[in-house]
């Protein structure tokens, strides 16, 4: 069993098609092919079951993935740790918020690079419900999250800081007339929110739930981009980071409400696995982050 063997079975594990992974890695699809029945022959196991052009995971192959993850994130440590030159060195799989990549993390990542090139970082967009479970299985490294306070006995938390959230709406639109804005104000105001998943849509919700609102939603998207592209247009009022929106308030393209409803607290939180030994090349990570705040 080698480490390329498993980096196969997870990246077929991932497209669920033989010829699509090897694309990605590179190889003909005779070699992936190879891989697999080595590790199957070794194992003594099925770890895919063909279903004509499907294939899925078999209970085997589930619980291989699992310490797949784990042999390859201790395999990108070793690299990144062990090594007689001074300057880390490998790959860091790291899972971040997308209203980070508007402003803050580009200039976080462009300042890590000079200072260590020879780290690779892995880019992963994640979502609050689904990133413990990511560390738990070593898929990532280490996450940059935007969410309410979280606490969870699977996480080790690195940093925390408060962040806001508000409501953006087209210059000219009435609300922006108002000194203050409260949830009765946007009882019948469109709202532009984003998707299910996201703890802002279930905050907000929960608050106008409580003040016997319903809400007139007009969109819900994952993307801060299509968020502001509609309210600049006058299609509705759009709740999101203040972070996401800092170039349309610079340039006058969106006007941010003056909010004085209930608060929405929310922390930008840096966490990994709680067993997670937390690197040189993590560590010098989060210090950018806490700088750059």
């Amino acid at each position: 069993m080698t480490i390329v063997q498993l980096e196969t079975f997870l990246r077929v594990s991932e497209t669920k098609n033989f010829t699509l992974a090897a694309g990605s890695l590179g190889y003909a699809q005779s070699t992936v092919t190879t891989q697999i029945k080595q590790l199957e022959d070794e194992l003594g196991c099925l770890l895919f079951e063909r279903l004509g052009k499907t294939i899925v995971l078999t209970p085997a192959g589930e619980r291989l993935g699992e310490y797949a993850e784990k042999l390859l994130q201790l395999e990108r440590e070793i690299h990144l740790e062990v090594s007689e030159e001074q300057e880390p060195a490998g790959v860091l799989k790291f899972g971040v918020s997308e209203s980070f990549c508007y402003n803050r993390l580009p200039h976080i990542l462009m300042k890590y690079k000079e200072k260590y090139p020879k780290v690779e970082i892995r880019l992963q967009f994640i979502t609050h419900d689904t990133f413990p479970e990511f560390l738990k299985k070593g898929e990532l490294d280490i996450v940059y999250t935007l969410n309410p306070a979280m606490e969870d006995e699977s996480l080790k938390l690195l940093h925390q800081n408060p962040e806001t959230l508000g409501f953006y709406v087209q210059p000219g639109h009435p609300l922006t007339k108002k000194k203050k804005i409260k949830e009765e104000d946007l009882r019948d105001v469109p709202l532009l929110l984003t998707s299910h998943n996201c703890s802002f849509r279930q905050m907000l919700l929960t608050d106008f739930e409580a003040q016997g609102i319903t809400p007139d939603i007009a969109l819900e998207t994952s993307s801060k981009e299509i968020l502001k592209q509609f309210a600049r247009n006058g299609l509705g009022a759009a709740f999101m980071p203040d972070m996401a929106a800092e170039e349309e308030i610079s340039s006058g393209r969106l006007v941010r409400l003056n909010w004085g409803g209930n608060a929405f607290p929310v922390f930008s939180q840096v966490f990994v696995h709680k067993d997670k030994r937390v690197s040189f090349a993590i560590s010098e990570l989060v210090e950018l982050i806490k700088n750059n705040e």
